[in-house]
């Protein structure tokens, strides 16, 4: 049997939901062999969880043991370093979108997010004579550039997300579930057919 477009127009959103879920191919199919999700998830997640428990002391121990100043020996190549890899994300995420490229997402968010890295920085390590530069260029660049390339990331991220998995245009971005994990968010979310 084949659906005509108009009969795909006309399912609703579990329809379509159970009509993705049967067409997929099995997570299993397209992970590399003896990837077992579940325990890679795991460990993952505990990385993390030990990262950011780890991270609470140790700033803790930064604030009360770094000196007010400090000289930098490498200053120049730290700062140029940093606007090298910026200047690589820009491209990739031009030629990216130039190709129209789902990766385009990842280059433009981490594009933001150094962004604003980028202004943080240069405004706490400036000094008083060239904080206001500091400040007027993150208010008016760094921080509307990071917002148009992080908020873009979101929306290419939700749209990819709403067509694959084919929910409601007011369900929230995080409430999606992960690609890697659709089998078992269609399993739980379906009915046996």
């Amino acid at each position: 049997m084949t659906l005509t477009d108009e009969q795909i127009a006309g399912l609703t959103s579990d329809q379509r939901r159970e009509l993705i879920w049967r067409l997929a191919r099995p997570a299993a199919e397209v992970l590399p062999r003896r990837y077992e999700l579940s325990r890679v998830r795991r460990n993952r997640v505990a990385l993390m969880t030990i990262s950011a428990a780890f991270l609470v002391p140790w700033s803790v121990y930064l604030a009360r043991s770094l000196p007010n100043r400090y000289v930098a020996p490498h200053w120049t190549l730290t700062w140029v370093g940093f606007d090298v890899i910026l200047a690589v994300l820009f491209t990739g995420t031009a030629v990216l979108g130039l190709l129209r490229r789902e990766l385009v997402a990842l280059t433009a968010f981490a594009s933001g997010v150094l962004l604003l890295c980028d202004a943080w920085f240069d405004i706490t390590t400036a000094n008083a004579h060239d904080r206001p530069i500091s400040i007027f260029t993150a208010v008016v660049a760094e921080g509307p550039l990071a917002v148009v390339l992080i908020s873009s990331a979101l929306r290419i991220v939700r749209v990819t997300a709403r067509r694959v998995y084919a929910i409601g245009a007011d369900d929230p971005l995080w409430r999606s579930p992960l690609l890697m994990d659709v089998d078992s968010f269609w399993n739980q979310s379906l009915p046996d057919p």
